[in-house]
């Protein structure tokens, strides 16, 4: 959500000698989007899948997510219910764990998993995972980045005012940055989630497996969101060379 309107941008502008048209940059858009909707597949239909999976242990992704709190030692974080889909997200600044309708009331494997990924947040935060602290520093300078940096960089092409090129293009890499330290942070969730669901037997063996297959095809989505803006800030950097040129 961070660099939504970046990628509007990217689709809006081009720039030439004779104004604002689609130019052959565009090429880096289209490959980021491609990446973005093919991970977004995988991981809805992954979901899905193991979604009719039902655990042994029949345990909700509310009652799995309450046992593996608890088993780290923590009894302060509280679960609340909140609509929607595949939304399911840990506040550390609230203590929040918020679960969305495909998981907080279902027994299936995808949602026990999901839930167990979320406990993974509140357990780095609980002790002082140092990259999710990064992260959580990171979101105004990356909210900032994100929505000035296009603005910043189209004002500084169309008066030519290299600096305020400049300011875009580092603005935009303050986006960047956010995705590049959110993929240990999401990995080692989901790795600290399997870990414990094996430890107290929340899932089985073969239950396991598909909640590996469904955390790694979440993480893919991080992994094309990283690509995608890596791409988008190369286009930045082209245009404004070519700029320079002109």
């Amino acid at each position: 959500m961070l660099i939504s309107s970046s990628v509007y941008n990217l689709f809006s502008y081009g720039f030439g000698g004779m104004g604002l048209y689609f130019d052959q940059t565009m090429i880096l858009v289209l490959i980021g989007l491609g990446l973005s909707l093919l991970a977004s597949a995988k991981v809805k239909s992954t979901f899905r899948k193991y979604s009719r999976v039902r655990s042994m242990s029949g345990l909700t992704g509310a009652q799995a997510a309450v046992k593996v709190l608890n088993n780290a030692g923590i009894y302060d974080v509280r679960i609340e219910h909140i609509q929607g889909d595949l939304n399911d997200h840990y506040d550390p600044r609230t203590r929040v764990l918020r679960l969305s309708d495909s998981t907080y009331g279902s027994s299936s494997v995808a949602a026990v998993g999901v839930a167990a990924h979320e406990c993974g947040h509140a357990i780095q935060h609980q002790n002082h995972y140092a990259p999710l602290g990064l992260r959580s520093t990171l979101v105004p300078a990356a909210n900032i980045g994100s929505s000035l940096s296009w603005p910043v960089f189209i004002i500084g092409l169309v008066a030519s005012v290299p600096a305020l090129v400049t300011a875009g293009i580092v603005l935009f890499g303050l986006a960047v940055l956010f995705q590049l330290v959110t993929l240990p942070v999401e990995f080692n969730a989901s790795s600290r989630a399997i870990k414990v669901l094996e430890d107290t037997g929340v899932l089985g063996s073969e239950e396991l497996s598909g909640a590996r297959k469904v955390l790694s095809a979440a993480a893919l989505t991080y992994v094309a969101a990283l690509a995608s803006s890596i791409l988008q800030l190369l286009r930045l950097i082209i245009l404004s060379g070519g700029r320079r040129r002109d």
